[in-house]
């Protein structure tokens, strides 16, 4: 990347293009390896192992272990608390916008789990689209919102 910011800004441009183009290529193909590679191995193992129950007070171990106990990532009363914080959206103006507990909740996944927003599931309809999500993220985190979201939760972000 460095050569191509010295080379010609036509050349710089191509390269800039080429290097966005390979880096969501190779997030694709790492996505279809890993589910490849679970696909062939499902059978291999005994019995899945059970994860460790969290010591009461603090996060559960997984995202999973979170759904089936409490319904999902953000419970009704938690997000009751977060609701007044969001901004409202005025109707009619542009495309409807993406539910904010369903961002939330992948913005949730994503500190809980310590994954990267390319690895937010996108097969689920769960959570949306990891761009909106990121994006949400980072605008909340501008306005100086996230932190009064996290504080209203009662979380600790990692």
């Amino acid at each position: 990347m460095v050569l191509a910011m010295a080379g010609p800004e036509e050349q710089r441009e191509f390269k800039f293009g080429w290097s966005l183009f390979r880096r969501a290529h190779q997030a694709i193909a790492r996505r279809c390896h890993k589910k490849g590679h679970e696909a062939k191995h499902a059978g291999r193992h005994a019995a899945p192992r059970e994860p460790d129950p969290a010591p009461s007070g603090t996060m559960p171990a997984s995202p999973t272990a979170r759904s089936q106990e409490e319904g999902g990532l953000l419970t009704d009363a938690e997000f009751e608390r977060v609701r007044e914080l969001l901004p409202v959206q005025e109707p009619g103006h542009g495309r409807p916008r993406r539910d904010d507990r369903q961002v939330l909740g992948a913005i949730l996944w994503v500190m809980d789990t310590g994954a990267s927003w390319r690895e937010l599931p996108e097969e689920e309809e769960e959570f949306g689209p990891n761009s909106t999500a990121h994006g949400r993220y980072r605008k909340w985190l501008k306005e100086g919102l996230w932190p009064r979201i996290v504080e209203a939760l009662g979380r600790c972000p990692r």
